[in-house]
């Protein structure tokens, strides 16, 4: 992934996708722990994708450079702790339910709003823990407790909202269930052009990082991104 172009790996040892069972905290850090201290030679940034303080905590002393909490440092009642103790920037995302169920029945008065308070209240919390705002990025959740159309494309097409709340944001949309809803492509490993797209799609929207599987073809694709927009700055400049 390095070599294809990866600026940071994500690490878990836990999957949270929709219907995923649970995992002991012991036996995640069992799984994520060795493979942050094999990966220390590789001089790329890492990130702990965990929602247990127990592994934050093993995996920054492990060497681990980023945190990213699926349930935004709610799930473990340890965690706003955890994280203020260390330096680690830390990636607060939006999530309903557990991921055993959150697909069950999402519900939103307002997807966007929702989400978009969501995310102010957290920064607040960790504000009042003592975690500075600079640390923070958010990610607004795409398919994690969201009706499968409707309130990922209302989060897509809102992305710019979440700019206002003054940090870098996450996008993470790569071969998404979403994307076969609307496709039809049942495959999660075909559905890379719908990945491209969405990838795309956020960029242009300001999405300062996004969570991929195929790194070298979506790199490539954000690559004639910046070439168009910059070709364009370069003309109005003239």
């Amino acid at each position: 992934m390095r070599e294809e172009g990866a600026d940071i790996i994500d690490i878990g040892g836990e999957s949270t996708r929709p219907g995923a069972t649970p995992v002991w905290e012991g036996e995640e850090a069992e799984r994520v722990v060795p493979v942050i201290e094999a990966l220390q030679s590789e001089a790329i940034p890492l990130s702990i994708d965990t929602r247990h303080s127990f592994v934050m905590e093993k995996a920054t002393e492990a060497g681990a450079h980023i945190i990213n909490d699926v349930t935004a440092l709610t799930y473990d009642p340890e965690s706003l702790a955890v994280a203020e103790a260390c330096d680690a920037p830390l990636i607060l995302m939006h999530s309903q339910g557990e991921p055993k169920t959150m697909q069950d029945n999402p519900a939103y008065k307002n997807t966007l709003l929702d989400v978009y308070d969501y995310l102010a209240d957290r920064i607040s919390v960790c504000a009042e823990a003592g975690i500075d705002k600079s640390r923070l990025i958010l990610d607004p959740g795409i398919g994690f407790g969201k009706r499968m159309v409707q309130d990922n494309l209302a989060l897509i097409n809102g992305l710019p909202l979440f700019h206002t709340l003054g940090c870098p944001l996450l996008f993470g949309a790569s071969r998404k269930s979403f994307i076969g809803a609307i496709t039809g492509e049942e495959d999660a490993s075909r559905r890379l052009p719908g990945s491209l797209a969405a990838a795309i799609k956020a960029t242009e929207l300001g999405a300062q990082i996004v969570r991929v599987h195929d790194v070298a073809e979506t790199r490539q694709a954000l690559m004639m991104v910046q070439a168009f927009r910059d070709a364009a700055i370069m003309d109005a400049a003239l």
